[in-house]
């Protein structure tokens, strides 16, 4: 794998001359952040080397470099996903990539649905902590120490810094946040009432299926990690029945202006 990540890096730094300090990862129906850069370079995944493409609909496929403020920001619009028929070390290359690009802060979003009561379709939810209930690791195989240590530290998933500022902003911002704890599932079925009921026992407070290996492998690297969630659906007897990929698309693009606003500012503050 070293040798890929350092073709990739290599090939990206020669088309781009570009520093990022800060990693975005787009989730479903969220892709128009890019908005919010200045874009100075624009990589479609096809021309990466190495890299996988995105066979989501919501998912652009594409590396976007540029400033946000003063800051330099690369941003993934279009992420991988384990049920797509990559495995776990495809589905998180970009973040080893992006950590030798120069990046030390990521941000990670998603649509997830929710079994938390307080929740509604549109709650955004800044992740306090997650559940890995997929059924591969991204970090099983030989440990390269050159990436980080064979046993990760996973008592801070995300960043609790970033958490408090992130709050912060969203209260003066008069946007509406929750907290809560995401649990990654396989897919690509959506939950029967049955598996939102586990979700819920097992004590998380909503469910989606990619960010989970994408975190594990941010903090292997000990990127500095924050992620927000757009609840898309509640995983209960009233609506599980009417959900659908499109009207996902929808619920996330109804929320991502203020998900737009909480990213940006947290990039501009912290």
């Amino acid at each position: 794998m070293w040798d890929k990540i350092q073709e990739t890096v290599n090939y990206i730094k020669n088309k781009t001359n570009f520093t990022p300090e800060y990693g975005v990862i787009l989730g479903s129906g969220l892709g128009s952040f890019t908005d919010d850069i200045s874009i100075e370079f624009t990589l479609p995944y096809t021309e990466i080397p190495n890299f996988p493409v995105s066979t989501v609909e919501g998912h652009q496929g594409a590396l976007v470099f540029g400033k946000i403020g003063t800051k330099n920001v690369v941003a993934m619009q279009g992420r991988f996903h384990f049920y797509e028929g990559y495995d776990m070390k495809e589905v998180t290359f970009p973040v080893r990539v992006m950590k030798y690009l120069g990046v030390e802060k990521l941000i990670v979003s998603n649509a997830s649905g929710g079994v938390n009561p307080n929740y509604k379709v549109g709650s955004i939810v800044i992740l306090k902590d997650q559940i890995n209930m997929m059924p591969e690791h991204p970090l099983r195989g030989k440990n390269d120490e050159r990436l980080g240590p064979r046993f990760v530290n996973m008592s801070e998933p995300f960043s609790r810094k970033m958490i408090h500022k992130a709050k912060g902003i969203a209260e003066k911002s008069g946007i509406e946040v929750h907290d809560g704890i995401y649990l990654g599932l396989q897919g690509p079925t959506f939950e029967t009432l049955a598996e939102y009921g586990m979700v819920k026992k097992l004590g998380a407070d909503c469910v989606g299926m990619s960010t989970v290996p994408e975190v594990i492998v941010a903090r292997h690297m000990d990127l500095e990690t924050f992620g927000v969630s757009v609840i898309t659906d509640m995983g209960d007897e009233h609506s599980i029945e009417s959900i659908s990929h499109a009207e996902v698309l929808e619920a996330a693009k109804a929320a991502e202006p203020h998900v737009r606003d909480l990213i940006r500012e947290l990039i501009l503050q912290y």
